[in-house]
């Protein structure tokens, strides 16, 4: 038998051991943060793709790489879901707003640099560059973050859940990076 946790304010309950989730358990709060947190990653890409031609500091170039490595695989996987599930996947050419279901009552897309942010991160370089990634990814991590943890409470789907939480963890870890470089600048 296994003990499996029961939601906020539910006791726990034992199980056997060939129990889970029923496959294709989902709910629009798991399709909503998935069709989000495609334009959502695609943006923080654009942002780590200018990094090797205007960051001067190695700290900020190595950070781009490791948003852009951890976010290009998790983009195909939420791709794939959202594809499995029959719900359609945005693309880059998509406008985000197309796809932040905050008017349906699910948490909106928190953390997009607006228009004026990223103009002024693609025409920077240097320490300038360097100061107005490292704010603006903090900002969209922190919303990563806060969509991620919402899901993780409300979401049904097994595989969204566990998303949602290595993006909470490993975004965290990333935000505390981000600050200790952007004090040394």
């Amino acid at each position: 038998m296994v003990l499996q946790p029961g939601g906020p304010g539910e006791e726990a309950q034992t199980v056997g051991p060939d129990a889970g989730a029923a496959e294709g358990d989902f709910s629009h709060d798991d399709v909503a943060f998935v069709q989000m947190m495609i334009p959502h990653h695609a943006q923080a890409l654009v942002m780590s793709d200018l990094a090797p031609g205007r960051a001067e500091s190695r700290q900020v170039k190595a950070l781009a790489r490791r948003i852009s490595a951890a976010q290009r695989p998790e983009i195909l996987t939420m791709a794939a879901w959202l594809q499995e599930k029959g719900f359609s996947v945005p693309t880059a050419a998509d406008d985000p707003s197309a796809y932040d279901h905050g008017e349906h009552g699910h948490a909106t897309m928190h953390g997009m640099l607006s228009d004026e942010q990223m103009r002024a991160l693609e025409a920077a370089s240097g320490a300038e560059f360097d100061r107005l990634f490292l704010e603006g990814m903090i900002q969209h991590h922190q919303g990563a973050i806060e969509m991620a943890d919402a899901v993780a409470r409300r979401g049904s789907d097994v595989r969204v859940t566990e998303m949602a939480e290595e993006m909470v963890i490993g975004q965290g870890a990333e935000v505390d990076r981000m600050r200790a470089v952007l004090e040394r600048l």
